[in-house]
């Protein structure tokens, strides 16, 4: 169940990300891995809308075991932690909030490893909680999903200084926020 619920959550908003994004976050994309992309239907979406991009999923396996084949997707059941299957572009999706700041850099120091150089376009693509210091009922939502991560889970929300840090701990020289939308930010993180 607590799956289930991650992965409805996981989804919610990803058609908004293609529609404002998608131009500029997967063009040109021939390979992309998906990592905690549970059942897919993020990639799904993006194969959908960029038929040119092969696309991995990396889930453990007790998420992805039951899922069958079916030449959309492929699913490799693995740790995050351990290996990340190689691809041009790695997504990292409703993922880092869950984890410490140590963790986040281990699980983006793997992530490193799986791209090429940005000269090839090589990228890490995150989507998640951008917390910014404006009031409001966008900073009201980030908040309680703040209080939320630190209740459940040894994560946090996180603003721009703090996610600049962790992307330079983990060896990546620059990242671009692509768009905000809602409480969440969209950036591209380079190698």
């Amino acid at each position: 169940m607590f799956n289930e619920a991650l992965a409805a959550h996981d989804n919610s908003g990803f058609l908004a990300v293609l529609r404002e994004c998608g131009g500029t976050l997967f063009q040109g994309l021939v390979s992309l891995t998906d990592c905690g992309g549970g059942h897919g239907t993020t990639a799904r979406s993006i194969v959908e809308a960029f038929p040119q991009i092969k696309c991995t999923v990396l889930d453990l396996p007790r998420v992805i075991d039951n899922i069958p084949a079916d030449g959309v997707v492929n699913y490799v059941a693995g740790d995050m932690f351990k290996l990340v299957p190689p691809a041009q572009a790695v997504l990292l999706k409703h993922v880092l909030h869950h984890w410490s700041d140590e963790d986040c850099v281990k699980i983006l120091a793997q992530c490193k490893k799986a791209i090429p150089s940005r000269e090839e376009g090589g990228k890490v693509i995150v989507i998640d909680i951008l917390v910014d210091s404006s009031s409001g009922p966008t900073h009201e939502a980030e908040l309680l999903v703040d209080v939320a991560m630190m209740v459940l889970t040894n994560g946090q929300q996180r603003d721009e200084s703090d996610w600049g840090e962790i992307f330079t701990k983990a060896g990546f020289t620059e990242y671009n926020i692509v768009k905000k939308l809602g409480a969440r930010g969209v950036l591209e993180v380079y190698p």
